[in-house]
């Protein structure tokens, strides 16, 4: 039967939220999940009237609200039930509602085993790898080079950029890469594109050994231009900004929803990580120096922040906004005798935007943690997410030389120990 009365929607809300908090308690398995929520939903509500259906019906807002609770593989798996579980699981991925969901954070990868078109999803909640199929043009044949919000940003073999929901399979494409300053199209007799031309300047030089712009080919250009990509909020809401650290030396581009081509910001470089927080994007250098710029403003200034305060040549660097709104500095040392390089310590400071502008060394994250590398820099809060390490870093690769040049050689995956100052494995080496 349908549940119509305000008060009775209410009621469902509460019974399925206490359910829930206490299945949670025990030790049950994840992938019975789904066969758990189809037992719960018979016993709250009557079968639905419709002729045939063995499922429950419920509104799909009251759906929404239970499949929130759920980690990202038991999402999955909901959706698979049936079309009204998939249609409430498609809104709560891809509208507004996903400020609903507080899904633990996953490892996305390809591999040869897995195929052209699909992905793998390794969940840090359960520890299992899971395998997802996603849209043409087919996931192996891109490039990720950012993810923010649910969404990973990809540049096919045509160096194009899109969005991507790899849950919903939703792509948004971005505006052409020709509209980059540094990037012209090269066409052919016949008005094909057939390659790239690729300028070395930047707002204040020329910053090649050659005089010449290069021309490269329609895929090279991927691994020469882009070094990360950021999103300001979730793509499904119509109003978001992306943001292109790019090559030549690490300069930033943006594009807002809708936009055609993309918007040059000189005259910084050696840009390594960009965080958006209150209507502002904030973007760090190689130097620790923090820029802030408000891309709704008819004058794009970069206003400085914090002031270079980098120690050692062969750190990176991300910004990120802690739980509690205060703003962190984080820099990660690698080493090793060869390639790849080795995540070995990770150091945690608290920017101080009184006058002083000063960093400040953090001993401890306390309850927090942190994801860093190609994604959007994170710090969240363990308790609400039990099943990850209080007080440790996730990182992946995001050396810009081992992604782009080296890209058989395995990468630098791991969970750090931020009290031991260790490092140890978060999957499996054959991941």
């Amino acid at each position: 039967m349908a549940i119509c009365s305000g008060a009775g929607r209410t009621a469902m809300r509460c019974l399925c939220n206490l359910v829930l908090r206490a299945l949670a308690t025990k030790n049950i398995f994840a992938s019975s999940t789904c066969s758990l929520m189809k037992m719960l939903l018979h016993e709250l509500v009557r079968p639905s009237p419709i002729a045939g259906s063995e499922l429950p019906w419920l509104p799909p807002d009251i759906l929404m609200d239970i499949f929130a609770h759920l980690e990202i593989p038991d999402l999955v798996r909901a959706g698979s039930v049936c079309a009204s579980w998939r249609a409430a699981c498609t809104s709560l991925c891809a509208t507004e509602h996903r400020c609903k969901l507080q899904q633990t954070p996953c490892l996305l990868y390809t591999s040869e085993s897995l195929g052209d078109r699909a992905m793998g999803l390794y969940s840090l909640a359960e520890k299992k790898a899971y395998t997802l199929a996603l849209p043409d043009p087919p996931i192996r044949s891109r490039e990720i080079i950012g993810s923010s919000y649910g969404w990973i940003i990809t540049a096919d073999e045509r160096s194009e950029l899109q969005l991507v929901n790899p849950i919903t399979g939703d792509q948004i494409a971005l505006p052409s890469v020709t509209t980059i300053e540094q990037v012209q199209p090269v066409f052919d007799d016949e008005g094909t594109l057939c390659n790239y031309e690729y300028s070395w300047h930047t707002a204040d030089a020329w910053v090649s050994v050659s005089d010449k712009a290069s021309i490269l080919d329609l895929s090279k250009l991927r691994d020469v231009l882009f070094y990360k990509a950021s999103l300001s909020s979730d793509p499904s809401t119509g109003d978001y900004f992306v943001v292109l650290i790019h090559n030549p030396e690490s300069q930033l581009s943006f594009a807002r929803a809708g936009d055609e081509e993309w918007t040059w910001l000189p005259p910084h470089t050696f840009y390594e990580d960009c965080q958006f927080q209150g209507g502002l994007l904030y973007a760090t250098t190689a130097d620790g120096e923090i820029h802030a710029f408000d891309l709704g403003a008819p004058a794009l200034v970069a206003k400085i922040i914090l002031n270079r305060v980098r120690s050692s040549v062969s750190d990176r660097i991300y910004t990120v906004q802690a739980p509690c709104g205060e703003l962190l500095q984080i820099r990660r040392f690698a080493t090793g005798s060869q390639l790849p390089l080795k995540t070995s310590t990770i150091q945690v400071h608290k920017v101080d935007l009184t006058s002083e502008k000063l960093l400040v060394l953090v001993n401890t994250l306390g309850e927090n943690v942190l994801f860093i590398g190609r994604n959007q820099t994170l710090c969240l809060c363990a308790k609400e997410y039990p099943q990850l390490k209080p007080n440790h870093a996730y990182f992946t690769e995001d050396d810009y030389l081992n992604v782009t040049s080296f890209k058989n050689l395995s990468r630098d995956i791991g969970q750090f120990d931020l009290e031991n100052n260790r490092n140890m494995e978060v999957v499996s080496p054959q991941l």
